[in-house]
């Protein structure tokens, strides 16, 4: 939709890799709707993953027993986080939609797109007791995965050797996105591309660009255990 933010955190090193293809889409597709497209490219930035009191700009609430939850809430509050953490912020802020673009990796992010999520969603920023889950801080914006996968969609079934892949996505979808808030549409999963045909490769790209061009329209997922592992 005309107008709208759409901010892609994208972990991969590769540009000519299928994650990178599927970001090129996202900035394609959303673009010429009249999208304002925002990339951060964790590796091309070389992103700090790591999280630790130089995030810190000022000084500590406690510098005797380092607490990095407490003391990124009290830094957010005063505006002493580093500049890195708070341009991620100022572009999750404008963002309706935060797509996250990502290899599997041993079934979760890579460490690189986990440490953006640590030192990012911080308390006071994204969620604060009790606001999180419905009222995290960040509700009202939408959320996507879109990720590749080196296994192929028979194992990550039910009956395949690595399970059923919603309870991969599980800690990520409910536990990181719907706690902060977000509204989680359902993810894109790009299995095995490296093992499959040129062809193949290029109806999962067709079919990601065919999905976003009604993107806006589409209702999110429900969070909620019972709905989760029925």
């Amino acid at each position: 939709m005309p107008g709208r933010n759409v901010l892609i955190v994208y972990a991969h090193q590769e540009p000519k890799s299928m994650n990178g293809s599927l970001k090129d889409i996202v900035v394609d597709v959303m673009s010429k709707q009249g999208c304002n497209v925002v990339v951060s490219d964790l590796y091309t930035m070389k992103f700090n993953a790591a999280a630790t009191r130089n995030d810190i700009t000022g000084d500590l609430c406690n510098p005797q027993h380092f607490s990095y939850g407490i003391e990124t809430k009290e830094a957010f509050k005063k505006g002493c986080l580093c500049e890195d953490i708070l341009e991620e912020q100022r572009k999750v802020h404008d963002a309706d939609l935060v797509i996250l673009q990502f290899p599997l990796y041993w079934f979760s992010f890579p460490a690189i797109m986990k440490g953006w999520i640590d030192r990012v969603f911080v308390q006071g920023f994204a969620f604060d007791f009790p606001g999180c889950y419905e009222t995290g801080l960040l509700k009202g914006k939408k959320a996507l995965l879109s990720f590749t996968t080196g296994g192929t969609e028979e194992m990550f079934s039910k009956e395949g050797a690595s399970g059923d892949i919603r309870y991969l996505l599980w800690p990520i979808q409910h536990g990181i996105m719907h706690f902060c808030g977000f509204q989680v549409l359902s993810p894109q999963i790009s299995y095995a591309p490296e093992y499959v045909s040129e062809v193949k490769r290029k109806e999962m790209l067709m079919n990601w660009a065919q999905r976003l061009e009604n993107i806006w329209e589409e209702p999110p997922i429900d969070c909620t255990p019972p709905w989760y592992f029925q």
